[in-house]
């Protein structure tokens, strides 16, 4: 199994929790998931708010791509709507030619109303601004060249230099919840991205949808899913419990906050669908029992509890890639580094030791 440690850049949670700070202990974490045998560092891309602050997780991989040099390094995700696709196709081109091919490039479309206001841009525009853009990048990475003639993206023939050096094939994510976004991640051949914030059963049809899609347009086996969690691990199950409850929890607090889901906006903006049902879910169920559904999905505990929960998981949903992250809503760094040590000494080592369900059937 691919695993790879996620970096949210978060002080919601956190008692007057300088930035300086949230960046330096993410980084140690990352210095220490790299030297401890993860696959890969991932990075959300979040403005202006405590809920998560890293403006241009490109730049920030590019430096990380030196600092741990025997890693991957992927963004999950830039979102497109945010950015001009020629300068993100020769900001990936860079990184990419920097860490020798260890690029893993994650696209979204974001979520959050106060972001795109800021950005001065329509939500209304999100879908179409991202499946116009993926495309674009997408191919000049293969190509070198970029171009479009869309609504939103009028771009001349225009030559990458430097010249994209390796295969993007199979480095290709996207997050996908909605309908839509399932559809568009399946026709640009990604890897679907999903958090853990709801009961896996509640996924498993998106996820088979998205297969199904992707079979459809590429004639191939699909790529694997990834599934992004945030991870509470110690060596007390009674303790941990407590510990997923408040920092979980917190998290989930602020998710509501960051994106509005107690409001009534997602009915009216175009192609967030499946935002209004959460939003819905969010209001009936109260922050409580969207905490409850939170803990059910991600993972908590001893490493042998979080282990069969995996398990569990790989059974519901078929073979997928893991994206962990140890440090959120207010977790002291102690018990993020914890956490993080733990999962790598005694979780990591048994998930690479998994086989692919569809290899371990065409053996048997």
């Amino acid at each position: 199994m691919d695993v790879g440690m996620m970096m949210v850049f978060a002080s919601y949670g956190w008692e007057n929790c300088p930035d300086a700070q949230v960046w330096d202990e993410e980084i140690r974490l990352a210095r220490l998931a790299a030297d401890l045998g993860f696959d890969c560092l991932w990075s959300a891309e979040h403005h202006f708010n405590d809920y998560s602050f890293i403006p241009d997780n490109i730049h920030l991989m590019t430096y990380l791509a030196a600092l741990c040099p025997n890693i991957d390094l992927g963004t999950a995700a830039v979102i497109l709507p945010w950015h001009d696709p020629l300068r993100v196709a020769e900001n990936a081109a860079v990184l990419d030619l920097l860490s020798r091919g260890r690029f893993r490039l994650g696209m979204g479309r974001g979520l959050a109303r106060r972001e795109f206001a800021a950005f001065r841009l329509s939500m209304d525009e999100s879908r179409e601004r991202f499946d116009e853009a993926a495309p674009m990048i997408i191919n000049a990475l293969k190509t070198g060249f970029i171009e479009g003639d869309g609504k939103f993206y009028q771009q001349p023939r225009t030559e990458l230099r430097p010249r994209p050096q390796y295969s993007f094939d199979g480095r290709v994510y996207a997050v996908a919840s909605s309908e839509d976004s399932v559809m568009s991640a399946a026709k640009l051949g990604a890897h679907m991205v999903m958090f853990a914030d709801r009961p896996w059963e509640m996924r498993l049809p998106v996820i088979e949808r998205s297969r199904q899609l992707h079979r459809q347009f590429h004639g191939t086996t699909p790529p694997q899913v990834m599934l992004t969690e945030f991870c509470v691990c110690g060596t007390d199950l009674a303790e941990t419990e407590q510990e997923a409850r408040q920092y979980q929890g917190k998290f989930v607090e602020s998710n509501f906050y960051h994106y509005e889901f107690l409001g009534d906006h997602f009915k009216t903006v175009k192609g967030y669908d499946a935002y209004q049902q959460k939003a819905e879910i969010a209001r009936h169920a109260g922050l409580e029992g969207a905490v409850a559904g939170f803990m059910q999905a991600a993972s908590w505990g001893t490493p042998d509890k979080i282990l069969r929960g995996l398990e569990e998981r790989r059974h519901l949903l078929g073979d997928f890639e893991l994206n962990v992250a140890f440090r959120f809503g207010g977790t002291p760094h102690d018990v993020s580094e914890r956490g993080l040590k733990l999962f790598a000494r005694e979780v990591l080592p048994v998930l690479k030791t998994w086989e692919p369900v569809e290899a371990r059937h065409a053996a048997e």
